[in-house]
């Protein structure tokens, strides 16, 4: 009960809070034959090439048209696979309308999750669900490049992964990385924000200066941008911290509040607020 409420609060919290303009899709060169598409919901990652399309996330269903209008732009390729980074519906939701016979990749976490979700006497539901699961990380060579996925835990979710590609050097880090904003942690889902932290930096140790990253949320990154993230998490941890072991409550945490210089941070769909109320919880159960 507790996965599916987080769930559906945490799909309701995305279409509550992204505007749609005529659900229209932008494309971004990544580098190479990758390609990021912003919409409405989690960054997509696309692979064009000899060997078709690969499809990293799918945001929501309503959203498969002009995704696959914007793919289209790209290549004439079929979808061959799809890859989910972790469970939430703003990146899974599409995954049987844009699919149709893909077989669709995630951590064994993310079916776990899903089928609590959901309805498995709906056969369109069960068509949405991941066909292949692996449980630490699972190696793909798909035009031209071997794309690594790994399995980070108890970050975002329990269900989350990152993938890397090699050749291109780029990296899509799915919900491990909000760009500019307030990350939202999944405590309900296996979420825990000290281990976020820890996988964010444990990213950042391997990655080279020059790589290119696609946030699960906001623009297209630089390892700059992904420091900067992480800085940012870090300097805000501290405050509330240190609120806690002064003894005071989470409602006096957040009249706290954070400085100033963090307030755009606080505008997507986690406010300053409710990330007080994220790392409190986190660090206080």
């Amino acid at each position: 009960m507790c996965t599916r409420f987080s769930f559906l609060v945490f799909v309701a919290l995305i279409c509550a809070a992204v505007p749609v303009f005529g659900q229209g899709i932008t494309t971004h060169k990544v580098a190479g034959n990758i390609y990021m598409l912003e919409g409405r919901g989690g960054n997509i990652g696309v692979s064009v090439g000899e060997d078709g399309v690969l499809v990293i996330d799918t945001q929501f269903d309503n959203m498969a048209g002009p995704i696959r209008d914007a793919i289209k732009e790209l290549s004439s390729g079929e979808i061959r696979i799809i890859v989910n980074t972790h469970f939430h519906g703003d990146h899974t939701g599409g995954n049987k309308a844009l699919g149709q016979e893909a077989p669709i990749i995630a951590h064994v976490n993310t079916r776990k999750r899903l089928l609590a979700t959901g309805d498995e006497s709906d056969q369109a539901f069960r068509n949405s669900l991941p066909w292949v699961t692996f449980d630490d990380d699972l190696s793909l060579h798909f035009n031209g490049e071997e794309i690594k996925i790994v399995h980070f835990p108890t970050g975002h979710t329990d269900t989350d992964c990152v993938l890397f590609f090699t050749e291109s050097n780029v990296v899509h880090m799915g919900d491990h990385f909000f760009n500019g904003r307030f990350p939202f942690v999944d405590l309900a889902s296996g979420g825990d924000v000290a281990s976020y932290i820890n996988n964010v930096q444990t990213i950042i140790d391997q990655l080279p200066s020059d790589v290119k990253i696609i946030p699960g949320h906001g623009a297209l990154a630089t390892l700059d941008d992904l420091k900067a993230f992480k800085e940012m998490i870090d300097e805000t941890v501290a405050i509330i911290r240190k609120g806690i072991e002064a003894g005071k409550d989470e409602k006096q945490v957040q009249e706290a509040g954070l400085p100033d210089k963090y307030s755009d941070a606080g505008t997507g769909f986690i406010n300053a607020n409710r990330w007080i109320s994220i790392v409190y919880q986190s660090y206080t159960r």
